[in-house]
């Protein structure tokens, strides 16, 4: 049964019934209903500020748990990078040098990284940047161990063949001989004894009477014989170049006599050929020459098979005097 309402009227001091249109009760229906969701949207916004749901609170919990896992994974970045650093260290400065073989340069070991930003995926999420860093890190992290990995495959293989090795690098006089006052030349900058010009000698000249015997320094294979030069006054003349592997290559120059032909093995310490005066020489003498790795090294550096310690000093210090007066 609906209750039927009254309103009070001042002027006739009674209570006059209220009768209200379907429009007036809608319209007060939407005033409530409009006020409750109003106040229930209040609520909301405010309970949801101070106050997690449980689903948010799951979700901040596995945020929190990840970024954990992620520091402490580069924690343990930084440990096997102090690691990796040590590895390379003791690989450049140790073993590489044990085995005479060059260092791997800083710019190989970190090839392969900058320039276009290859985890453009990654971002755009909660700690992006500290998911950015760390997947930058390990993909480093993996090259440099590749890198690394490598270059101990190499040096197993140096030890596995360092018998041969020792064998094959250069390290005799090419010419016998004990006074150091016979070597006519030097390796580095002199004045040219034909061409009067300042220019680099590639390596050393030892004077010896023609037909003197002259030694292959090291094991290797011959390949390049020129042995029509006996007329020519420039370059080389008859010279004999032997690849001994391991990088290193060797060349006697201005011989009178060439003993071996391309293709052939020689052993340290064979006679391949005799000192001459050919090409351009201005005396008897043999012109020598290490190269490594395709470039010129001081050949003094590698005598070390048949001289003392003391000859080597007195050798040295003859060298810091420069100069060549025999030849190219």
């Amino acid at each position: 049964m609906i209750k039927q309402k009254f309103k009070f009227n001042p002027e006739s001091l009674e209570y006059d019934p209220i009768n209200q249109t379907f429009r007036d009760k809608l319209l007060t229906f939407l005033t409530y209903f409009s006020a409750s969701i109003a106040i229930s949207v209040i609520y909301f916004l405010v309970f949801s500020h101070f106050f997690d749901l449980p689903k948010e609170k799951i979700l901040k919990r596995e945020a929190n748990k990840l970024t954990l896992q992620y520091e402490i994974l580069n924690k343990q970045l930084d440990h096997l990078d102090n690691v990796l650093a040590d590895m390379q260290n003791r690989d450049d400065n140790i073993y590489r040098v044990v085995f005479n073989a060059d260092p791997i340069s800083q710019s190989i070991r970190m090839a392969g990284f900058g320039g276009a930003n290859r985890y453009t995926e990654l971002e755009g999420y909660m700690n992006s940047d500290l998911i950015v860093e760390t997947t930058r890190r390990v993909d480093i992290l993996k090259k440099q161990m590749y890198i690394q990995s490598t270059s101990y495959d190499e040096v197993i293989n140096l030890a596995v063949n360092k018998e041969d090795m020792l064998a094959s690098i250069p390290s005799i006089q090419p010419v016998a001989i004990r006074d150091i006052r016979r070597i006519g030349g030097y390796y580095g900058m002199r004045i040219h004894p034909i061409y009067k010009i300042r220019m680099h000698h590639d390596g050393m000249d030892f004077t010896a009477p023609v037909g003197t015997d002259v030694y292959a320094t090291g094991n290797g294979v011959v390949t390049r014989v020129v042995s029509n030069q006996s007329r020519a006054r420039t370059g080389y003349g008859n010279f004999i170049e032997i690849d001994h592997g391991y990088g290193y290559r060797t060349l006697y120059a201005h011989l009178e006599k060439v003993n071996v032909k391309r293709g052939q093995q020689v052993k340290r310490g064979d006679v391949i050929g005799l000192v001459g005066n050919t090409g351009g020489s201005t005396a008897p003498h043999l012109h020598y020459e290490v190269i490594r790795n395709s470039r010129h090294v001081n050949p003094i550096n590698y005598f070390y098979g048949d001289i003392s310690p003391q000859e080597f000093d007195a050798m040295i210090e003859m060298s810091m005097q420069g100069g060549s007066f025999l030849g190219i």
